[in-house]
Protein backbone atom coordinates (compact mmCIF):
# COMPACT_ATOMS: atom_id res chain seq x y z
CA UNK A 1 0.00 0.00 0.00
CA UNK A 2 1.12 3.50 -0.99
CA UNK A 3 2.40 5.76 2.38
CA UNK A 4 0.08 8.46 1.00
CA UNK A 5 -3.07 6.10 1.72
CA UNK A 6 -1.96 5.72 5.60
CA UNK A 7 -2.14 7.99 8.68
CA UNK A 8 1.71 9.38 9.70
CA UNK A 9 0.47 9.99 13.57
CA UNK A 10 -2.84 8.29 15.28
CA UNK A 11 -1.08 9.07 18.65
CA UNK A 12 -2.90 12.18 20.38
CA UNK A 13 0.71 13.76 20.14
CA UNK A 14 -0.32 13.91 17.00
CA UNK A 15 -2.89 16.32 17.76
CA UNK A 16 -0.74 19.18 19.07
CA UNK A 17 -1.86 22.45 18.89
CA UNK A 18 0.38 25.75 19.05
CA UNK A 19 1.34 26.82 22.65
CA UNK A 20 -0.59 29.67 23.75
CA UNK A 21 1.42 33.39 24.16
CA UNK A 22 2.51 33.74 27.66
CA UNK A 23 2.10 37.61 29.60
CA UNK A 24 5.96 39.36 29.48
CA UNK A 25 4.65 41.17 32.77
CA UNK A 26 5.49 39.41 35.95
CA UNK A 27 2.93 37.16 37.05
CA UNK A 28 1.58 38.50 40.44
CA UNK A 29 -1.42 36.39 41.65
CA UNK A 30 -3.87 36.48 44.86
CA UNK A 31 -4.48 33.63 46.65
CA UNK A 32 -7.69 33.29 45.15
CA UNK A 33 -5.77 33.25 41.44
CA UNK A 34 -3.67 31.20 42.28
CA UNK A 35 -6.55 28.82 43.04
CA UNK A 36 -8.11 29.24 40.08
CA UNK A 37 -5.34 28.49 38.11
CA UNK A 38 -4.91 25.14 39.50
CA UNK A 39 -8.95 24.52 39.19
CA UNK A 40 -8.16 25.06 35.59
CA UNK A 41 -5.29 22.88 35.68
CA UNK A 42 -6.76 19.92 37.26
CA UNK A 43 -9.80 20.50 34.68
CA UNK A 44 -7.28 20.55 31.97
CA UNK A 45 -6.07 17.14 32.90
CA UNK A 46 -9.14 15.66 33.47
CA UNK A 47 -10.22 16.41 30.08
CA UNK A 48 -6.92 15.20 28.19
CA UNK A 49 -7.16 11.85 30.43
CA UNK A 50 -10.55 11.16 28.42
CA UNK A 51 -9.54 8.89 26.08
CA UNK A 52 -9.76 10.16 22.49
CA UNK A 53 -10.80 7.36 20.68
CA UNK A 54 -11.53 8.10 16.40
CA UNK A 55 -14.16 10.42 17.64
CA UNK A 56 -12.73 13.88 16.04
CA UNK A 57 -14.24 16.47 18.35
CA UNK A 58 -12.95 14.40 21.77
CA UNK A 59 -9.67 14.76 20.16
CA UNK A 60 -9.97 18.24 19.68
CA UNK A 61 -10.94 18.29 22.90
CA UNK A 62 -7.79 16.60 24.65
CA UNK A 63 -5.63 18.56 22.10
CA UNK A 64 -6.97 21.89 23.53
CA UNK A 65 -7.06 20.47 27.18
CA UNK A 66 -2.89 19.93 26.50
CA UNK A 67 -2.33 22.80 25.19
CA UNK A 68 -4.21 24.65 28.25
CA UNK A 69 -1.87 21.87 30.37
CA UNK A 70 1.04 23.73 29.34
CA UNK A 71 -0.03 27.19 29.09
CA UNK A 72 -1.22 26.87 33.07
CA UNK A 73 1.58 24.96 33.78
CA UNK A 74 3.30 27.54 32.83
CA UNK A 75 1.45 30.21 34.15
CA UNK A 76 1.78 28.65 37.73
CA UNK A 77 5.65 28.14 37.52
CA UNK A 78 5.77 31.67 37.48
CA UNK A 79 3.56 32.88 40.00
CA UNK A 80 4.81 35.30 42.18
CA UNK A 81 2.43 35.28 45.37
CA UNK A 82 0.98 37.91 47.13
CA UNK A 83 -1.44 37.53 49.94
CA UNK A 84 -3.56 41.15 50.61
CA UNK A 85 -4.17 40.26 53.58
CA UNK A 86 -0.36 40.85 54.49
CA UNK A 87 0.02 44.24 53.50
CA UNK A 88 -0.50 47.57 54.94
CA UNK A 89 -3.86 49.57 53.87
CA UNK A 90 -2.11 53.11 54.24
CA UNK A 91 -1.70 52.75 50.47
CA UNK A 92 -2.69 51.48 47.20
CA UNK A 93 -0.98 47.62 46.49
CA UNK A 94 -1.84 44.96 44.59
CA UNK A 95 -4.56 43.12 45.41
CA UNK A 96 -6.40 45.62 47.55
CA UNK A 97 -9.21 46.92 46.90
CA UNK A 98 -9.32 50.73 46.13
CA UNK A 99 -12.78 53.04 46.57
CA UNK A 100 -12.15 56.15 44.40
CA UNK A 101 -14.52 59.17 43.47
CA UNK A 102 -14.94 60.69 40.38
CA UNK A 103 -14.99 64.43 39.57
CA UNK A 104 -18.84 63.84 39.31
CA UNK A 105 -18.98 62.74 43.24
CA UNK A 106 -19.92 58.69 41.53
CA UNK A 107 -17.67 56.48 43.67
CA UNK A 108 -16.52 52.90 42.18
CA UNK A 109 -14.75 50.48 43.64
CA UNK A 110 -11.49 48.59 42.42
CA UNK A 111 -9.58 45.84 42.98
CA UNK A 112 -6.02 45.29 41.35
CA UNK A 113 -5.42 41.48 40.81
CA UNK A 114 -3.30 39.28 38.33
CA UNK A 115 -3.79 39.19 34.87
CA UNK A 116 -5.39 35.85 34.36
CA UNK A 117 -7.69 36.98 37.30
CA UNK A 118 -9.01 40.47 35.88
CA UNK A 119 -11.92 41.29 34.93
CA UNK A 120 -12.74 45.16 34.36
CA UNK A 121 -16.35 44.83 34.14
CA UNK A 122 -16.36 43.73 37.28
CA UNK A 123 -13.88 46.05 38.96
CA UNK A 124 -10.85 43.93 38.69
CA UNK A 125 -8.01 45.51 37.44
CA UNK A 126 -4.47 43.63 35.96
CA UNK A 127 -1.83 45.11 37.93
CA UNK A 128 0.11 46.83 34.27
CA UNK A 129 -3.54 48.75 32.92
CA UNK A 130 -3.50 52.38 33.40
CA UNK A 131 -5.88 52.48 35.77
CA UNK A 132 -4.14 50.00 38.60
CA UNK A 133 -0.58 52.23 37.47
CA UNK A 134 -2.38 55.43 38.02
CA UNK A 135 -3.91 53.92 41.56
CA UNK A 136 -0.48 51.70 42.93
CA UNK A 137 0.94 53.82 45.73
CA UNK A 138 -1.55 56.47 46.41
CA UNK A 139 -2.86 56.81 49.92
CA UNK A 140 -6.35 58.16 51.13
CA UNK A 141 -7.29 61.72 50.01
CA UNK A 142 -4.66 61.60 47.15
CA UNK A 143 -5.83 62.69 43.38
CA UNK A 144 -4.82 60.32 40.58
CA UNK A 145 -5.34 61.10 37.14
CA UNK A 146 -6.77 58.01 34.91
CA UNK A 147 -5.63 58.08 31.36
CA UNK A 148 -8.93 56.63 28.88
CA UNK A 149 -8.73 56.77 25.42
CA UNK A 150 -11.84 59.02 25.74
CA UNK A 151 -9.71 61.42 28.04
CA UNK A 152 -8.34 61.48 31.73
CA UNK A 153 -10.32 61.66 34.22
CA UNK A 154 -9.42 62.62 37.85
CA UNK A 155 -10.07 60.69 40.68
CA UNK A 156 -9.82 60.92 44.57
CA UNK A 157 -8.70 57.59 46.61
CA UNK A 158 -11.48 57.40 49.22
CA UNK A 159 -10.48 54.26 50.77
CA UNK A 160 -8.01 51.21 50.62
CA UNK A 161 -9.12 48.09 51.97
CA UNK A 162 -8.10 43.86 52.05
CA UNK A 163 -10.58 42.29 50.22
CA UNK A 164 -13.22 40.25 51.89
CA UNK A 165 -12.37 36.63 52.63
CA UNK A 166 -14.16 34.27 51.04
CA UNK A 167 -14.40 30.44 52.80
Amino acid sequence: MSKAFTKEDDSPEGDRLPDLPLSAHPNYVTPEGLADLQTRLATARTVSLTPPEHNLPARQAAAVARRDIRWLEARISSVILIDPATQATDKVTFGMEVEVMDEDGASRTFRIVGEDQADPAHGLIAPHSPLAQALLESRIGDTVDWPRPTGTIELEIVGITPPARVG
